[in-house]
């Protein structure tokens, strides 16, 4: 009985370990101008809404087979089939007009002004910077300004 009941609390315990979340959260974008958001994995699953923008950038929690689970600068979540995300990175400007500068400096001269919720290509980050291509111009802002990358994410 003993060792039925160790063997049984060994089961448990491996199927609470395993049941743990092993997903890393990272940010991928929209693959298309139309993707359904649904309120579970699954096509059997209700459309909650319809996102309406591609390369929106969105953040991928988690996942169930062949679905993940996003969230969008706005805070909403639901499930997207896996084929309509994309790895390619993307950022939303936020809160009010930014300046986008030549460098990642605030005394460098602007490229152009962003307003909020305008999206761009991420291109790099590093330090406090993120450079971004907006409409096929280059420049930099502050990774704060930004929404669709993490506060110590660098890449180039």
């Amino acid at each position: 009985m003993a060792i039925a009941a160790t063997l049984w609390g060994l089961c448990l315990a491996t199927a609470s370990a395993s049941a743990q979340p092993t997903y890393a959260p990272h940010f991928v974008s929209l693959r298309h101008d139309t993707v359904n958001v649904r309120t579970g994995p699954g096509t059997q699953y209700p459309v909650d809404w319809v996102f309406k923008r591609a390369r929106l950038p969105v953040e991928a929690i988690a996942e169930f087979e062949q679905w993940i689970r996003v969230r969008d600068y706005e805070g909403e979540e639901g499930w997207v089939h896996r084929r309509l995300l994309s790895p390619d990175r993307w950022a939303v400007v936020t809160g009010s007009l930014r300046t986008v500068r030549q460098r990642p400096s605030e005394d460098s001269p602007p490229v152009l002004f962003a307003e909020p919720g305008v999206q761009g290509r991420l291109l790099a980050c590093r330090d406090n910077w993120c450079q971004i291509e907006i409409r096929a111009r280059r420049g930099w802002l502050p990774r704060d300004l930004l929404w669709g990358v993490y506060p110590h994410e660098e890449f180039e």
